[in-house]
């Protein structure tokens, strides 16, 4: 194995590692970054380590190269780390000190000055403990335990794998997005929701208070660029709606954002929001589509992992993250599926800014897939037209009811923690039965949880026939779509492979659905799938397509890109060109 890097990797200051507000939804000016070089020990019993092993940089996994550590973490392990906290936290009369990690997979005990302030499990979503009564006037110490099962439980793990080998990557574990904290006042804005209104010319938001206390009063005000301020008042508990005039849409060819200020007694947060609609109507040929504002708006995508060969989980700088993003706009296409992974916040914000549609899958789990079932029978079913049933849980992998319970909690905070952005459009419940199980009901309680985007419930096998969306994955069919209740859309197709030496992170093992040797014929394949696979099935009810995918990644070298983003694989010309054809 070769150990690539990208060219954002030598210059990572140690002392402002991804030192950006991570939190773009609700900024305050309290922000205290933790993130940088921490002391950490791997130890196979429970207790405090008497001696740590050495220098980890936070928030890189152990098993991430910019980590400095380089050391797997094992199922019957223990990860711990150790810092001093800034002199500036401190206690403080009337303020509380809250204590923020975007994700620590997988399971993880946080200590401050030795006092358990709480617990969490799950690997992909953000949590916060109120620290403040265990800080001291000086020298306050935290500390945090991690366990991490990886792929031998049923807890969420996406693509990881302590085997890794073809579409399976390197498992990490610990912190892998941003530590922080913010001082607050004793009473405080804990949640902030948004929802447009588009066809009303209005926005809704839904503030809640901490302590939980109702009928708040809060001031809100409403700019963007030129626009005189709008200012209204609210309540907590209440929806407050703001009236917005000569509305301007956003998508991803105007990606224009209202600003918003709010202030509740002495916090005050600042935030974003966008006015647009997403839907599935008919056509005027009666055929199902997909609108955005009203009006037919094919999606063309690209599959996007979100691994780094040098972070893993974590991008090594913000502009990392921003140069997928934008290249992928660069190159035509306006959405990006987010596959199987949940994101620190703030690519999300870089998508609302940029203009970049995303549908986002739920991070699947589950016990050992049986892949004779879930993928191979699977994918002969999808070529035959034979629909499987959701209903074999112990070849799913989704057999315990504690997982099923895990799974539906971390669906429904996913989607609460991602609603206010615009660039979300769809809601990915299940990919190709990996941990599936009953999909009708995953589908309702999605839909409970927020109605005003589309649901994507099974990509790829294993449709149940319910969601806004007949998910095809198709790497080996010719497809003849014929258009049904639900919109069509193509999630997965292509993976389209090219080796490009001294960027490859394998010279022998590598992994793909179609080999080629040179950019030029790579380039000419892609030209001809498009041209014969796609652009006949559009009139035919084809609504999105999602190629397979943006970058290489270990030993899959299916990406548009190079693992170590360094050389776009396919001519760009190309891939412009032929998104341009793709409309209706």
């Amino acid at each position: 194995m070769r150990q690539l890097k990208t060219k954002w990797a030598d210059n990572i200051n140690e002392k402002n590692v991804l030192g950006e507000y991570p939190r773009p939804l609700m900024r305050r000016k309290s922000y205290v970054n933790l993130n940088g070089v921490w002391k950490y020990a791997i130890k196979d019993t429970k207790g405090f380590p008497k001696k740590m092993n050495g220098d980890i940089l936070v928030p890189f996994s152990p098993e991430a190269a910019l980590s400095g550590v380089g050391r797997q973490l094992k199922p019957d392990e223990f990860l711990w780390y150790k810092r001093s906290l800034p002199e500036e936290i401190r206690p403080e009369a009337g303020s509380r000190w809250l204590l923020h990690f975007g994700a620590v997979d997988q399971c993880v005990v946080v200590y401050v000055n030795g006092k358990k302030q709480g617990k969490h499990v799950g690997g992909y979503l953000p949590f916060s403990f109120d620290v403040t009564d265990a800080l001291q006037e000086e020298r306050n110490i935290l500390t945090i335990k991690v366990k991490d099962y990886s792929d031998t439980y049923y807890y969420s793990r996406g693509k990881q794998k302590l085997e890794n080998g073809g579409m399976f990557y390197t498992a990490q574990s610990g912190i892998w997005q941003t530590v922080w904290m913010e001082k607050v006042p004793e009473y405080h804005i804990k949640d902030l929701k948004i929802t447009p209104l588009y066809d009303q010319s209005s926005v809704m938001i839904q503030l809640e208070d901490a302590a939980g206390r109702k009928d708040i009063d809060y001031d809100v005000t409403v700019t963007a660029r030129t626009m005189w301020p709008l200012k209204t008042a609210g309540r907590t508990g209440r929806p407050c709606m703001v009236r917005i005039p000569h509305m301007r849409n956003w998508s991803p060819e105007d990606p224009f954002l209202y600003d918003v200020h709010i202030k509740m007694g002495n916090d005050s947060v600042e935030s974003y929001f966008a006015m647009r609609k997403i839907e599935v109507k008919n056509d005027k040929n009666g055929i199902p589509r997909i609108f955005l504002n009203n009006k037919p708006y094919f999606q063309k995508g690209v599959l996007d992992q979100g691994y780094w060969p040098d972070g893993l989980y974590t991008p090594p700088c913000d502009e990392a993250m921003i140069y997928d993003i934008q290249k992928m706009k660069d190159l035509g296409f306006n959405m990006i599926r987010k596959h199987i992974k949940i994101e620190p916040q703030r690519w999300y914000y870089h998508c609302d800014r940029i203009g970049m549609l995303v549908w986002q899958d739920m991070v699947n789990g589950g016990r050992e897939y049986k892949s004779w079932y879930v993928t191979w029978l699977a994918t002969a079913m999808e070529g035959t037209h034979i629909r499987a049933k959701d209903t074999r849980l112990h070849l799913m992998g989704r057999q315990d009811p504690t997982g099923q319970k895990q799974f539906e909690s971390e669906m429904k905070e996913t989607i609460r923690r991602l609603y206010n952005h615009p660039s979300v459009v769809t809601w990915v419940i299940f990919n190709e039965g990996w941990g599936q199980f009953k999909t009708r009901k995953m589908t309702d309680i999605a839909l409970a949880e927020d109605h005003t985007r589309l649901i994507d419930s099974a990509s790829g096998w294993f449709d149940q026939g319910c969601g806004d969306i007949k998910s095809i994955h198709d790497y080996f069919f010719p497809l003849n779509i014929t258009p049904e209740k639900r919109v069509t859309a193509l999630t997965e197709f292509g993976g389209y492979s090219l080796q490009i030496p001294k960027h490859s992170m394998y010279e022998k093992d590598i992994y793909g659905y179609k080999i080629f040797k040179r950019k030029k014929d790579l380039s000419r394949a892609y030209e001809k799938l498009i041209k014969k696979l796609v652009i006949p099935n559009i009139s035919r009810g084809l609504s999105a397509t999602v190629y397979t995918q943006l970058s290489d990644i270990e030993e899959e070298v299916n990406g548009i890109l190079s693992y170590d983003r360094k050389i776009v694989k396919i001519d760009e010309n190309v891939v412009r060109e032929w998104n341009e054809k793709l409309h209706f």
